[in-house]
């Protein structure tokens, strides 16, 4: 049996998808090719991307006056992307960040090479929530308390925080927060495909695929056709939102292989019965993990419950002495990857789409001994 991964991402993926990739790696369907030498013109590429882009369609629901584009460079490229794209859409030069940990945060100090960019909301303060006190980065800023300017050209959020372990679970219609014309733009890096997507909320969202869509390599866009074409003028033309979308996201090379492993994994999920099906797993995963680390008094969850990540669950030994013998037995048991970010310590398991309950609950399984032994 293969050991479980719980990486952040890169990220496991679904065993029948690489199993599938493995069979088709030197001939895709007789064509005599691997789709890594194929050209990204012919008519094999584009029977994967457009099916890749219908699948995708289908499974969130995408409306028709949103733009699906592949790009590059991951979220972290996007970072400075988005501005040059959306920030001319308004005279002003605005947009508005709301920063909840290290990706907010990375995005916020990206997008300031691009315009006037403001602090919406922020949780880089302690604040008592429910009797609790919380740590800076370690709850969610309520939407109430999000202060968009009416002229801004968006307002960024990032959905989940991969590193610290915060999703916000339910986004806001801007109209209810003053600023009906101000789009929400939301990275969806480490959920996306792990529950439904309100479109009627958003603007544009988008992931790099290394969490839950596929292999690094490849960023999903999905924008409102009509924040299109705002381009600034020292936007990169292989960047453009305009260019990529009229080229059907061929304007220069994709990233072709993992395009199609996006695509296998975009079939994987309607085989799993969609997006719902999918969002009911994720919520039991992530129930039976933070229970038993609530009832523990060896680990502790440091996050607002009401802001939990699904998909992100990092923690701490109370005894952080034995972090070290805790990764080197979990490595032994087959349980991989669950050293936390070098920025915050402690432990990290990402339980995406891809790992399945059984690995959670091998995981369980061994914190219940590890306590046992060593408690």
């Amino acid at each position: 049996m293969r050991p479980w991964n719980f990486s952040a991402g890169p990220s496991a993926l679904p065993l029948e998808v690489l199993q599938q990739a493995a069979a088709e790696l030197t001939d895709w369907h007789g064509c005599g090719m691997s789709v890594m030498e194929m050209s990204h013109r012919g008519v094999q590429f584009t029977q994967i991307r457009d099916e890749a882009v219908a699948d995708l369609r289908s499974l969130l629901s995408i409306p028709d006056e949103f733009e699906v584009l592949f790009m590059q460079g991951g979220a972290t490229a996007e970072n400075a992307i988005v501005p040059l794209n959306l920030i001319g859409r308004r005279s002003a030069g605005k947009a508005d960040y709301v920063l909840t940990g290290i990706w907010s945060n990375k995005s916020y100090a990206e997008a300031q090479r691009y315009g006037d960019i403001a602090v919406a909301a922020t949780s880089g303060q302690e604040k008592v929530i429910d009797g609790v006190a919380q740590a800076p980065w370690t709850w969610y800023p309520d939407a109430g308390e999000w202060k968009p300017r009416r002229d801004a050209a968006y307002l960024h959020i990032c959905g989940n925080e991969t590193i610290g372990g915060l999703e916000c679970a339910a986004w806001p219609s801007m109209a209810s927060l003053g600023a009906p014309d101000v789009p929400l733009v939301v990275d969806v890096s480490s959920h996306f495909l792990s529950r439904p997507i309100d479109f009627s909320k958003v603007g544009m969202v988008y992931a790099g695929a290394q969490k839950n869509a596929g292999p690094a390599g490849v960023t999903v866009v999905i924008v409102r056709k009509d924040l299109i074409g705002h381009a600034l003028p020292a936007c990169p033309s292989a960047f453009n939102y305009s260019n990529v979308a009229a080229a059907g996201s061929m304007f220069n090379t994709p990233p072709t292989f993992a395009i199609y492993i996006a695509g296998l994994v975009f079939k994987w999920l309607r085989r799993q019965g969609g997006i719902e099906a999918i969002e009911q797993a994720n919520i039991a995963k992530a129930k039976a993990l933070y229970s038993f680390l609530d009832q523990s008094g060896f680990y502790v969850s440091r996050v607002q419950r009401s802001a939990r990540s699904r998909m992100n669950v990092p923690f701490f030994l109370r005894d952080e002495s034995l972090n070290a013998r805790f990764l080197e037995e979990a490595q032994a048991a087959g349980l991989l990857q669950l050293r936390g970010h070098k920025s915050v310590g402690g432990m990290r398991a990402s339980i995406y789409n891809a790992v399945p309950m059984e690995a959670v609950q091998a995981l369980i399984n061994y914190l219940q001994d590890f306590e046992r032994r060593h408690g």
